[in-house]
């Protein structure tokens, strides 16, 4: 598993995403930061590369309910594999 390195802060400035944008893809179940004892959220590289992911679908015209029926088959296909 990657490790997960880069604050919230961090990763608005790479994504083009509001931390609070961030926040409601967790929420949504789209996207898992570790939380430190403190409960700060750290995010791996491979988290960034999601979220733009996610920002490209958004701009595209995808929902994030749509985008969490894509993570869900993804997910499984990845646990079968």
């Amino acid at each position: 598993m990657e490790e997960k390195v880069m604050y919230i802060g961090i990763v608005s400035e790479l994504t083009g995403l509001s931390e609070r944008q961030i926040r409601y893809y967790e929420e949504r179940k789209l996207v898992f930061p570790v939380r430190t004892k403190g409960g700060v959220r750290k995010y791996s590289f491979e988290d960034v590369n999601h979220l733009r992911e996610i920002n490209r679908n958004i701009k595209d015209g995808f929902r994030t309910f749509e985008l969490e029926g894509m993570l869900n088959k993804r997910t499984r296909r990845r646990s079968q594999a």
